[in-house]
């Protein structure tokens, strides 16, 4: 729906009743802005001041930190009217918002009304800045999960209703090795961007000595000391376990923090028995108790924030037992869990947890589900002919799907195989009778997947130029994080390797049109050569990674590349420039890189233990 001035016309006052008329007119020109609302939350009429302000409901301005949208929302849903008083964004002008069911046009509606002191028509008043919160606050929280074979990780955060109260509540999940992985929730001190910001210093304090010693007590102790010396970050609460996916045990500790809330496999919940203990860097050198629990195979662990339950002392047991029952409602029924293939739990969880008047503070959820039994590895053997492929798809898309993982990892790596099985269908056997053609898929404690297309015919070298099995090796090397390839007595063995992350979908070409550095192929020569110029940055980086593998035919030939034109290489370039030197690593070859004897992209090579990688020259 178009926003500006005009989009909703007035409505036209009945010719024959004067009163009705005078009404509109009145209302037309009120200071307030008037909207009348269907049931879809659409304005059917908007007076001067609300078409001056915009009609779609997404824009609507937030007061008090709360969206109006929100507000016409609620009054819809419930039938009862809703008020708001506050700021009109963030030092904004006093205003107050007035929401009232009402039948429109015969159906279910609602009139707004939005007063200020000061409402003028210009929509750049209305707030962003708690937008730029929430975008900062994301930003810090985990990109990923680890995704183990034997539990199912969901993280979710939510932003506080009051703009002036959001910002420092955050959770991680750590992989261990062994099957173990920390699990994690903290609530900073403070709100906004500044809470944030210690937020990302508490969870980086953590993980660094998570990798030292993952045990609860010595992780509070180090955290505990941390904070002593971080003012922003005294008094910060958290809650700190380390579960073993395998066997369930769970060893736990927190500081400041209320206890995770168990699901176990009948439906019920319990809170876990923690003994308290102040927040971090209040009490420097208290003791640290360490808890002890087996989470039994289909049942969940629920870690929130304070956010989740904050309220006034008399609606507190109201909100602990919101939660308990959103828990029960979304987590009951571990079957289902179980067969669901990417459902956003913690995100459930904290819709149902929320309060009426929407989340007076941030709220983070991570859920932690051991599954009921185990996905056994996949294996098929079949005869090598192209007529097997569309089988072997959905028989490993089915077992992916088992595993939990997303649609669009999912499909990086059926392609990777398919390319894998293709070229075994085409080109082990030719010359002769079709023969066998074994795939084998499993994921180890850790979350690594590894798929192995096996054949016993002959393997051919690619061409020079880009093109069959080189092709196919270059495809599986941009799915996926390891590809190696065999030779043995009998055949080719092609293995794909994967550590799986529960990732949001991306749209994969977000970010291509806004690569700095220009990316070019020269084959002159005895051999390829890969020349960048301008600026590497993580954008420019995967265009490097693509042209480098394409160069290299997925990393079966010799390639070189020539950074003498660079102005600037990101941590992104070195990244891809070390994954090409294992791949060449691994293919018995070493990748030449050409860089200027002085330069800063020499030195940046050199210090990220490149030297001793590639040849630098």
């Amino acid at each position: 729906m178009s926003t500006g001035p005009g989009s909703v016309p007035p409505l036209p006052g009945p010719a024959g009743e004067a009163g009705t008329a005078v009404l509109v007119a009145a209302m037309e020109s009120a200071p307030a802005a008037i909207y009348c609302l269907s049931a879809a939350a659409e304005p059917v009429w908007a007076n001067a001041r609300a078409r001056a302000l915009g009609t779609d409901p997404a824009a609507m301005p937030m007061i008090d930190g709360r969206k109006v949208g929100e507000l016409v929302e609620a009054a819809l849903r419930t039938g009862r009217p809703e008020t708001v008083t506050g700021p009109l964004g963030p030092g904004g002008p006093r205003a107050t918002a007035v929401v009232r069911p009402l039948r429109v046009a015969g159906g279910q509606g609602a009139l707004l009304v939005l007063e200020s002191e000061d409402v003028v028509a210009d929509p750049s008043l209305w707030p962003r800045t708690a937008d730029g919160v929430e975008q900062a606050q994301l930003s810090l929280l985990p990109p990923s999960l680890p995704m183990l074979p034997d539990l199912r990780l969901s993280g979710s955060y939510h932003r506080a209703s009051s703009s002036t109260a959001a910002g420092g509540d955050w959770y991680d999940a750590v992989s261990l090795g062994g099957g173990r992985v920390a699990l994690v929730v903290g609530d900073a001190v403070g709100h906004g961007v500044p809470a944030a910001g210690a937020m990302s210093r508490l969870r980086g304090a953590m993980r660094s000595s998570a990798l030292r010693d993952p045990s609860p007590a010595a992780v509070l102790a180090a955290l505990d000391d941390f904070a002593g010396q971080m003012d922003d970050v005294e008094g910060a609460s958290v809650f700190y376990g380390v579960l073993d996916a395998g066997t369930g045990d769970l060893v736990y500790a927190a500081a400041g923090h209320p206890p995770p809330l168990v699901v176990g496999t009948d439906g019920g919940t319990a809170f876990l028995p923690l003994d308290p203990r102040p927040p971090l860097g209040s009490f420097p050198g208290s003791p640290v108790a360490e808890g002890r629990l087996v989470l039994e195979q289909g049942a969940t662990l629920v870690l929130f924030s304070n956010g989740a339950v904050t309220s006034a002392a008399a609606e507190a047991p109201r909100a602990l037992e919101r939660l308990s029952n959103a828990a029960r409602t979304v987590l009951g029924d571990p079957d289902t869990l179980d067969r669901a293939e990417r459902a956003d739990l913690a995100a459930a969880v904290a819709e149902g947890a929320r309060s009426p008047g929407g989340w007076p503070d941030d709220v983070a959820v991570l859920v932690a589900h051991r599954r009921s039994a185990t996905l056994e590895p996949l294996h098929l053997e079949l005869i090598a002919t192209p007529a097997v492929l569309p089988g072997i798809r959905r028989r490993l898309g089915g077992w992916l799907t088992g595993l939990g993982m997303g649609e669009q990892d999912r499909v990086g790596v059926m392609v990777a195989v398919g390319e894998a099985c293709a070229n075994a269908a085409e080109h082990a056997y030719r010359g002769s009778e079709p023969g066998p053609m074994t795939v084998t898929a499993a994921v180890d404690v850790d979350g690594l997947l590894t798929v192995t297309v096996r054949d016993q015919g002959s393997w051919r070298p690619p061409d020079r130029d880009p093109g069959d099995r080189g092709r196919g090796l270059m495809i599986m090397r941009q799915l996926v994080d390891g590809v190696v390839l065999e030779e043995e007595e009998r055949g080719t063995a092609v293995t794909l390797s994967m550590r799986l992350r529960r990732t949001p979908d991306v749209d994969p070409e977000l970010g291509a049109a806004t690569a700095n550095a220009t990316v070019t192929v020269d084959r002159s020569g005895a051999r390829p050569v890969v020349r960048v110029s301008g600026a590497v940055d993580e954008f420019s980086a995967e265009q490097l990674r693509i042209r480098l593998l394409e160069a290299s035919h997925g990393g079966t030939g010799r390639v070189e590349l020539d950074l003498g034109g660079v102005s600037l290489f990101s941590s992104a370039a070195v990244r891809v420039v070390l994954a090409i030197a294992r791949i060449a690593r691994d293919e018995g070859w070493r990748l030449v890189v050409h860089a200027a004897e002085g330069g800063v992209t020499r030195h940046v090579l050199q210090i990220s233990g490149l030297g001793g990688l590639v040849d630098l020259r």
